[in-house]
């Protein structure tokens, strides 16, 4: 994914430009809004496997057709033990970047099947053998934060601490910091020491990427994302991250004595923090996202008549820039008629 130059015919060797590689992310996003797409006629049915396994369908077909090498570093197999789009995978046409991809056709399949608010359909992708692979680790803990706070905050000290810090650091009342997390029963005792902080807090049900994308964007009332989520996602996370020139720290954490026995069997270490560039060590990311329900980051798909309209976000870290693309689709190219 480097950047290549062209030259005057009469010389092999004094370039006359020099252009940027082909964006990646630009034709990303085309499986994205495919497998958001395909997931409509599953939400707020209460089928979570049926959306996702239409979901996956999409991306993968459309995944064939875009110029790259990709290997799928984190895929749908292992953990939900889904058919497709595995770990070790090859992806796309073979011709052109060679890239390590992670994907998540949906993330928050529970948020689609209720009906409920923030499911996305995301991609991330790095150059070939940067992007960290979780074997085993299904859950770690997060930290991520906007530009702030580099080297303020931290998963060695307090949530306390890491919430006064980074308010200093903003200029802000610790009264007005705002914390998401997912609401789970393991981070109750997390969601008291931020309200004993003096914090509030934002309970999300699913879809810790977007909470943490949020939590790195200016324009959003979010300032910090914690807690224990998958793995898989931090890595795509910390992706998007880069991007945005945010800050993230994660560390495993088994959420079961099955799930240490196989984590330290792979010889992870529990103990070790890891930092952007541990995540994904490539400055060269993509980070593709399409809103499948409504949610704080992206509106989700809607039928207007005969169109589809779809919001996607996308992100590269190499030259730090972010695009919103809307796109009309047509309904009758796409959905079947429903019964």
């Amino acid at each position: 994914m480097e950047d290549t130059v062209a030259h005057s015919p009469d010389s092999m060797t004094a370039p006359v430009f020099e252009h940027p590689d082909r964006n990646l992310a630009m034709e990303l996003v085309r499986a994205t809004e495919a497998a958001a797409i395909r997931a409509v006629p599953w939400i707020g049915r209460g089928d979570k496997n049926g959306a996702d396994g239409a979901a996956v369908n999409a991306m993968r077909t459309f995944l064939a057709t875009v110029a790259f090498d990709g290997v799928v570093v984190i895929g749908e197999g292992e953990k939900d033990e889904a058919p497709m789009l595995f770990n070790g995978e090859h992806v796309g046409n073979g011709r052109g970047p060679s890239c390590d991809i992670a994907v998540d056709p949906i993330d928050g399949t529970s948020l689609t099947a209720a009906g409920r608010q923030n499911a996305l359909s995301v991609i991330a992708v790095a150059d070939r053998g940067t992007m960290y692979d979780p074997v085993d680790a299904f859950y770690m803990d997060k930290l991520v934060a906007g530009a702030e706070a580099h080297g303020v905050i931290s998963l060695e000290q307090s949530i306390g601490d890491n919430i006064r810090e980074l308010a200093r650091a903003k200029g802000k009342d610790v009264g007005e910091m705002v914390v998401a997390i997912l609401d789970r029963p393991r981070h109750a005792e997390l969601i008291d020491e931020i309200r004993s902080a003096g914090a509030g807090t934002r309970l999300m049900r699913d879809g810790d990427v977007a909470g943490g994308i949020n939590a790195a964007r200016p324009e959003t009332r979010i300032d910090l994302c914690v807690g224990a989520g998958g793995t898989p996602e931090g890595v795509i996370t910390a992706c998007a991250i880069k991007a945005l020139g945010g800050f993230m720290q994660g560390r495993l954490a088994p959420q079961s004595d099955e799930e240490h026995r196989k984590v330290v069997a792979a010889g992870h270490d529990l103990e070790r923090i890891l930092g952007l560039d541990d995540l994904v060590a490539s400055d060269n990311t993509y980070f593709v996202a399409t809103g499948v329900t409504d949610g704080q980051l992206l509106d989700g798909v809607r039928r207007n008549g005969p169109l589809i309209r779809t919001e996607s976000i996308v992100l590269r870290s190499k030259t730090g820039t972010i695009r919103r693309v809307i796109a009309d689709h047509r309904s009758d190219k796409w959905l079947e008629t429903q019964a």
